[in-house]
């Protein structure tokens, strides 16, 4: 059987930035916070981290520095793709090297690929590391879907654990689901699809709203195991403002703000992306207080 990195709820978590780079310091209280709060695994410079505007320097650092202060305690999966096959196998054995438990892989971007090449990327970094592998498919801000058959074929390499699936096509989670079993694991990629995937018999969520409610999130997600699932649905539907206003800009300009206004020191996004519009900073800090009212 192949290993399940985590079941339940994992933080995309945000890197927070000073004009010098990465705040550590802060990082630590986000990391601690996020413990402290029932989250099942942090997940370091993927998306939301801001990877792609961070040097190869800051990356191995951020990644180090959470294995180092999250120490066991939970699974530390290091997002380690990118878009050339040569430098994805160099950071995923980097993280190896630290004791990351597990590494997400983004599809290739901007240069794209067929399925064909999707298939050998894949296998040409699984057969570099031991590490169990997330695939992450995120058409939206890639421009390549991973295809149900692509899934089934990836799913046959003994390292390849699980899709983030963040396509927000259901239909497409479905029938991965069906050709791939338990051979491919499936996390919601989406914080607005997070019941919808548990449904399909998805075992968890890698989220962008735990970053600011990490209890919340990972209660959802153990209640609808513990066959609570109106409690679930219900909490899943009451998320749903907030949500929308986490991704009313484009992520993660408006979970960077959100964390600021809970009391952290997030820093702002790295251009090409920039702070959040006042008017929908507004909006944002409504919905956080009317959410963590109720």
């Amino acid at each position: 059987m192949k290993k399940i990195l985590f079941k339940g709820c994992g933080t995309a978590i945000i890197t927070p930035f000073t004009e010098d780079g990465v705040n550590f310091e802060e990082f630590k209280k986000l990391i601690e916070d996020q413990i402290a709060n029932h989250v099942d695994a942090l997940i370091v410079c993927g998306t939301t981290g801001e990877s792609s505007t961070m040097t190869v320097e800051e990356r191995k650092q951020t990644i180090k520095f959470a294995v180092e202060t999250v120490h066991k305690r939970i699974p530390v999966i290091a997002g380690t793709g990118g878009n050339c096959t040569k430098s994805a196998i160099e950071m995923t054995k980097y993280a190896e090297s630290i004791g990351t438990d597990g590494v997400l892989l983004v599809t290739p971007y901007y240069n794209k690929t067929t399925q064909a090449g999707l298939i050998a990327h894949y296998k040409a970094i699984a057969k570099e590391t031991k590490l169990p592998i997330i695939l992450y498919n995120v058409p939206g801000r890639t421009g390549v879907n991973i295809l149900p058959k692509t899934c089934q074929e990836l799913a046959q390499i003994k390292n390849i654990v699980a899709i983030k699936e963040a396509s927000g096509n259901l239909s497409q989670v479905a029938e991965i689901a069906h050709l791939c079993g338990e051979e491919l694991k499936i996390y919601s990629g989406n914080d607005d699809q997070i019941l919808p995937v548990l449904s399909l018999g998805g075992i968890g969520v890698i989220s962008v709203l735990s970053n600011i409610m990490p209890e919340f999130v990972h209660t959802m997600v153990d209640d609808f195991f513990h066959h609570q699932v109106e409690k679930a649905t219900e909490a899943q539907i009451k998320a749903i403002p907030l949500i929308q206003a986490l991704f009313s800009e484009v992520n993660p300009i408006p979970v960077k703000a959100a964390c600021n206004m809970i009391g952290y020191k997030a820093g702002i996004p790295r251009l090409p992306l920039i702070e959040m519009s006042e008017e929908k900073q507004v909006l944002l800090k409504k919905e956080i207080q009317k959410l963590t009212k109720q």
